[in-house]
């Protein structure tokens, strides 16, 4: 039986939490910024440890599922490791951007935008479901 909650949290989190989607902290001029679709490795870091305090929150400690039985006794790392890795990873503009602003694809540009931020999400969508989904990847901590 699938999990689908983990694959769904994590994808509606990394779309929430893409520096310069909604929010960028910190910003490039000021503290708080908001819909800039700027980024920069200090707030890919910052959003980063967001995430990750979130992912922890919902998987380990709310526990959310989409299946009808738990079957889940010990905490499993893998949903909450694989997810902050993708959101590191596949932040738009830190290692790449696709599409990119003025190129196709653009590297370490530091720069987003809508259509890249949606491609990014599908690539996250897509690497996650098959390390949670299709591998099941599990790593359980007592």
């Amino acid at each position: 039986m699938s999990d689908w909650g983990p694959v769904f949290v994590a994808v509606v989190l990394f779309i929430l939490l893409t520096p310069g989607l909604l929010i960028q902290f910190p910003g490039k001029s000021r503290c708080i910024e908001f819909g800039n679709f700027q980024t920069s490795g200090l707030s890919i870091l910052v959003h980063s440890i967001i995430y990750f305090a979130l992912i922890c929150i919902f998987f380990l400690a709310v526990r959310v599922h989409m299946y009808s039985r738990n079957f889940l006794v010990m905490a499993d790392w893998a949903p909450v490791l694989v997810g902050v890795v993708l959101f590191v990873l596949l932040s738009p503009g830190l290692l790449f951007s696709f599409p990119g602003n003025s190129k196709q694809l653009e590297f370490g540009s530091m720069k987003t935008n809508g259509k890249a931020i949606a491609v990014h999400t599908l690539l996250f969508f897509a690497i996650y479901a098959v390390f949670i989904l299709a591998i099941h990847l599990h790593i359980y901590t007592g």
